[in-house]
């Protein structure tokens, strides 16, 4: 009966083992370089590198010193623009994927890392053809940042105010019905309703066929209310708000 039942303990510790091992050889092969992701508001390691896959139950974490090294410590050289909300860098990953990085104003940005993280949760379930897709994020210290898909062809209103570019008039009106479509789905389609208070051409974001999306809708929930919504402090750009935000 003894023997027995050593055999049954030592049966159930090899399988342990075996178990254990097969996780480490799993974690090793698949944890990604500089990567983490987290699942709701808690930290957890990711299962795969291909945060470009648009599953919508992973947010991918990324550590301060992969972006700053992304985009060549915040060079100005790598500044695509400036807003309301925080300055745009464009970035490169280790393994050659573009990305633009949004560092958010921490002088304005107070919340504390659970709370940030429960809205980018949010904002990341917000899918559509015609919105900049939000990949994921950062929080170290004070530092909040939020990585998007990167856009290779700029935002519009360098087209319209640059003399590179001329877009004939199919272009002009795939871009306008694009931006209409983006907006009727944060107003009345998406499961969480934003008015995006900050419609300008900087916002408009063109991919290489000129296919717009929606740039920087949803951010205005990482800020105080009161600072979001005071013109001393507005947060987005007050000429491009509509009235009710004033």
């Amino acid at each position: 009966m003894k023997t027995s039942s050593l055999f049954f303990f030592l049966g159930g510790v090899v399988v342990l083992i075996i178990l254990l091992i097969i996780v480490l050889i799993y974690w090793k092969i698949w944890k990604p370089a500089g990567i983490k992701s987290f699942i709701s508001e808690s930290k957890r390691h990711a299962a795969s590198t291909d945060f470009f896959s648009g599953d919508l139950r992973t947010i991918f974490y990324f550590d301060f010193k992969t972006l700053k090294r992304a985009t060549k410590n915040f060079h100005p050289d790598n500044l695509l623009g400036k807003g309301g909300f925080g300055p745009v860098y464009k970035g490169k990953l280790k393994d050659g994927r573009m990305v633009a990085v949004k560092r958010l104003s921490h002088d304005k940005s107070q919340q504390g890392e659970s709370e940030f993280l429960a809205e980018v949760r949010l904002i990341t379930s917000i899918q559509h053809k015609n919105l900049v897709r939000l990949l994921g994020c950062c929080s170290d210290g004070s530092q909040r940042l939020l990585v998007y898909e990167f856009m290779k062809n700029g935002s519009l209103d360098h087209i319209i105010y640059g003399k590179k570019v001329c877009l004939n008039w199919e272009t002009r009106f795939q871009i306008i019905l694009g931006v209409a479509r983006g907006l009727q789905y944060l107003h009345e389609d998406s499961h969480l309703r934003i008015v995006h208070r900050d419609i300008k051409a900087s916002n408009i974001l063109l991919d290489d066929k000129f296919h717009p999306r929606i740039g920087d809708f949803g951010l205005a929930r990482f800020f105080p209310e009161d600072e979001a919504y005071l013109s001393t402090t507005f947060a987005g750009t007050l000429l491009y708000s509509a009235r009710i935000c004033d």
